[in-house]
């Protein structure tokens, strides 16, 4: 499939067929995720892939599967073949820029201005969910509310206490689902998205 094919057929599926996802098929989408940038070549990133079904409800319920259920009229979370918790790790960035070649003229560590930690988890998020349209699947993303329910994940899942999940993605074969209505706001305008040469 052509890059920017991929691109535009992107978009969040809230239903899944029960249609299995072959191992092999999954290790191809996560060959490519691990290729995503980080700063300083820390990987800092890691995923869980979960595809038994009682975890995937325990999964889905630390998301508040019924509370979307309602708005888009499926279990999607739960209903998916597999389930990819994203984690990132703070701790590993603050590691690897102590080391030589990563501290300043004054041998300290950078002041972090952003966290890069969370942009380069989300570049991996978003290499997962291109992988995914690529191979004829599809995917969501739902996040992970409230502090308690991030807890609880990381205590079932066994998530160190440095790393940090920042959601879930559901993925599976595409089933006819309700789009959100979120979509109704349309996308900006260009004029808005896009400053040529400043602001």
């Amino acid at each position: 499939m052509e890059f920017s094919e991929v691109v535009r057929k992107r978009r969040m599926v809230r239903h899944f067929s029960n249609d299995p996802i072959p191992a092999e098929v999954i290790t191809r989408i996560f060959d490519l995720v691990q290729r995503a940038p980080s700063a300083g070549f820390t990987q800092g990133q890691s995923f869980v892939v979960v595809t038994r079904p009682e975890l995937k409800k325990e999964i889905a319920r630390f998301c508040s599967e019924e509370d979307y259920a309602e708005t888009f009229q499926y279990p999607f979370i739960s209903e998916a073949p597999v389930l990819a918790i994203p984690c990132t790790s703070e701790s590993a960035y603050h590691q690897r820029y102590q080391e030589a070649d990563k501290v300043d003229d004054k041998g300290q560590e950078i002041e972090w201005p952003v966290p890069f930690w969370f942009m380069d988890i989300g570049c991996s998020v978003m290499i997962l969910l291109q992988a995914v349209v690529d191979e004829g699947l599809a995917a969501a993303f739902v996040g992970i509310p409230g502090k308690e329910n991030n807890a609880g994940l990381k205590h079932l899942l066994n998530i160190p206490d440095d790393c940090t999940p920042v959601g879930v993605i559901p993925i599976g074969h595409a089933a006819a689902d309700v789009p959100s209505p979120s979509l109704k706001r349309g996308r900006k305008a260009r004029a808005e998205f896009l400053h040529l040469e400043g602001w």
